[in-house]
């Protein structure tokens, strides 16, 4: 056991931001822990990770990263050596293994409905459809609030998607991982696979793709219960 709570920095999701994490560090700040939830600009996994190296710069002590949607690619590929890095918390975020990539995981299947009509742009950035995004991304978010994230996407470079891992963050240190069973961005079937590759200690959510803003007690709940673990 640490002698102090470690911090918590949480990296958002793909189409969202920063905000979607308002509920959670609301709650979690209510519970006294030290948090943080910045932006990250997805333009390219270098410079997701060099953001992620800059806010735990700004932290004092042991820091647990929580990772939601492709946020878990960017705690995943933090190196193994970050020795501020005290545990990994996964919320139906992607965890892939060395010599994987998120283009490898597409190509396996029809694309889930949540993905299935992605629009790519001129700049080579990937926004979703506000039909897609509102039924399938958030589809149990409240319509209002569905509407409003989707009008504040951030959207993901195309070329994350052909990133290959190094070797995964989650080989050397302790894992949580929270499956949403109704996610239709990521099926359950391989969050749950990858919560067993890790042998992380994992917990189920009746949510969508964004249990941080659908389930936000339920998530804080989690990520407590993890960090109070270490």
């Amino acid at each position: 056991m640490t002698t102090s709570r470690p911090n918590i920095v949480m990296v958002h999701g793909a189409w969202m931001d920063g905000s979607s994490w308002r509920h959670v560090t609301q709650g979690l700040q209510a519970r006294a822990f030290h948090v943080r939830a910045p932006q990250f600009p997805f333009t390219s996994i270098t410079r997701d990770l060099a953001r992620l190296r800059q806010v735990l710069q700004l932290q004092t002590g042991p820091t647990v990263l929580v990772g939601h949607c492709y946020g878990g690619q960017i705690i995943t590929g933090l190196e193994a050596a970050t020795s501020e890095v005290a545990g990994l918390v996964y919320l139906t975020g992607f965890a892939l293994d060395e010599g994987e990539s998120l283009a490898d995981l597409m190509s396996r299947g029809p694309a889930t409905p949540a993905l299935e009509h992605m629009l790519t742009d001129e700049q080579g950035f990937a926004w979703l459809s506000e039909t897609d995004y509102v039924q399938h991304l958030v589809g149990d978010v409240h319509p209002d609030t569905a509407r409003a994230l989707w009008a504040s996407q951030q959207p993901l470079a195309v070329s994350a998607f052909a990133d290959v891992m190094g070797v995964p963050a989650w080989k050397s240190l302790p894992c949580w991982y929270l499956v949403a069973t109704e996610d239709e961005a990521l099926p359950a079937r391989v969050q749950r696979h990858w919560a067993t590759r890790m042998r992380a200690t994992s917990a189920d959510v009746a949510a969508g793709h964004v249990p941080v803003v659908s389930h936000p007690d339920e998530v804080t709940d989690f990520i407590a219960s993890a960090v109070e673990s270490l």
